[in-house]
């Protein structure tokens, strides 16, 4: 295997275990902050306990995101340096201020959220988990105006001296038509998925309780008035992580056929290997959007079992009559305006098709399957009902789980979609790699070994840390003392 191939291995290894983080924290902060929130207003002692329990689970998965995030920056530069000389003049203002605005945010905002209990003002310790939400969305908005770049590369110069494309209009980049359709659709998945992981965990939880609380009573003719106490308390995160699944998941659908047609304009390449649409339809006749296709592989010769007539030309274009090009059409139109330039010529210019096609299409399959659960949550946790059937166990693990794929199917999607390039139209991905010569194959392997070995490691910390909280669940009610004197502090230097 080449080096190129070896590369976008460890890219693929480390961004997709990275990305299964990211909207686990943006979500579940936002909830957390809800709960802290709600806790302020209304004083009822389970809002402080769910925000103290989900508080807990959130920040477990912060540190560990945090950890696998570092390792992008290193393979940027060991495996993708004429990528990242290519582009560096370009991210060097959205990343930095990432790192100096975005996550000054998170951490010292998490940081006094965690250790501030008691210490400071009680609006002013709300407000410091609100910061670590917004510092999360100001995280994602610059790493998605960096990715919205390679996808739809404006406000720049190409500098032929150099080979650098260079900045020219920085408000332009931030503001990328590209990156305004992304960012909604990206947040809005990730509330998806915060909801989804509330539920699932306040519905295990939920029938864990109603269980001890029966038991205790059929047994002892003990009433269990916590056990009972903890069930209303855990509905009521049931109930809020469904209605923000399906609103979230509701908001999903409308950013996504947005940003549907904002792809079909800047990259069609890509929208006709969704649907591996090899030709374009005759004229005034329509592009249909297939279900379920049987196809080889490679996605050649496609059968379309399951196919909604002109839907592939309304997601496309916003008419059912509008015009989708065809992967054919696209290549030789691709063949003639980059072909000549020894950065821009690839062999073909079509992704790959089945796993376009097939990313696409689980992305949008996970989703549904998460708002369906989440309908059915709510729907049988009304008036004060417990859903104890056999079937919930697997379905309250599975809808989390579902919305966490999903996020990476999508971005799976969106970045095979735009191969054979790593900036579009600028620069291949075969260009982007590191000089073999200079980086051989044994050097990517040996890292790629280190760093999946050690991805293994944190996988298990998280799921045992993850896992034991959960079993744990909320601690009881308790006052927050108040620290008022310095020299309780546990700390100083």
């Amino acid at each position: 295997m080449e080096s190129l191939d070896l590369a976008r291995w460890q890219f693929a290894i480390t961004t997709v275990y990275h990305f299964f983080f990211v909207p686990i924290t943006i979500g579940m902060s936002a909830l957390v902050a809800w709960f802290h929130t709600r806790y302020l207003w209304r004083r009822e002692p389970g809002d402080l306990r769910l925000a103290k329990f989900f508080g807990k689970l959130f920040t477990i998965n912060f540190a560990l995101g945090l950890v696998t995030g570092i390792v992008q920056e290193f393979q940027f530069g060991m495996n993708w340096s004429a990528y990242s000389r290519f582009v560096g003049d370009i991210f060097g203002a959205p990343l930095a201020l990432e790192a100096l605005l975005a996550f000054f945010l998170e951490s010292t905002f998490l940081g006094l959220w965690i250790f501030g209990w008691g210490k400071i003002p009680e609006k002013l310790h709300v407000a410091c988990i609100w910061l670590v939400h917004i510092g999360t969305l100001l995280s994602a908005y610059f790493i998605l105006a960096a990715n919205s770049f390679m996808q739809n590369p404006v406000g720049y110069r190409y500098n032929p001296e150099t080979g650098r494309a260079e900045m020219a209009d920085f408000v332009a980049v931030l503001t990328n038509e590209v990156q305004l359709v992304t960012f909604p659709h990206v947040i809005a998945a990730s509330y998806m998925v915060g909801g989804a992981v509330v539920m699932g965990v306040a519905l295990h939880k939920m029938r864990r309780s109603h269980r001890l609380a029966q038991t205790a009573l059929a047994t002892t003719d003990d009433p269990a008035p916590d056990h009972r106490g903890d069930v209303v308390m855990y509905r009521r995160a049931v109930r809020l992580g469904g209605v923000v699944t399906l609103v979230a998941g509701l908001a999903v659908a409308i950013t996504g056929d947005i940003q549907g047609k904002v792809m079909t304009e800047v990259q069609p390449m890509k929208m006709a290997a969704a649907e591996a649409l090899y030709d374009t339809p005759p004229e005034g006749e329509c592009a249909p959007f297939s279900v379920l296709t049987v196809a080889g592989l490679g996605g050649d010769d496609p059968t379309h079992v399951i196919e909604i007539p002109c839907l592939l030309s309304y997601l496309g274009t916003g008419s059912f009559d509008g015009e989708v090009q065809g992967m054919a059409e696209l290549e030789a139109e691709y063949r003639q305006r980059f072909g000549d330039t020894e950065a821009t010529a690839s062999d073909t210019y079509i992704p790959p098709i089945a796993m376009t096609y097939w990313n696409f299409r689980l992305m949008i399959g996970a989703g549904l399957f998460a708002a369906a659960v989440a309908a059915l949550a709510l729907l049988m946790t009304r008036k004060d009902r417990v859903p104890m059937q056999r079937w919930w166990q697997p379905l309250l693990v599975l809808a989390p789980i579902a919305t966490v794929l999903g996020h990476s199917f999508g971005w799976i999607f969106t970045e095979v979609g735009r191969q054979p390039w790593v900036v579009f139209g600028e620069l291949t991905t075969a260009n982007g790699v590191s000089d073999p010569s200079v980086v051989t194959s044994t050097d990517v392997i040996v890292s790629m070994v280190v760093f999946t070995l050690l991805y293994g490691v944190l996988a298990v910390i998280e799921v045992k840390l993850f896992l034991d909280y959960v079993r744990k669940g909320a601690e009881p009610f308790e006052e927050t003392p108040v620290v008022e004197e310095d020299d309780e502090l546990a700390f100083s230097y």
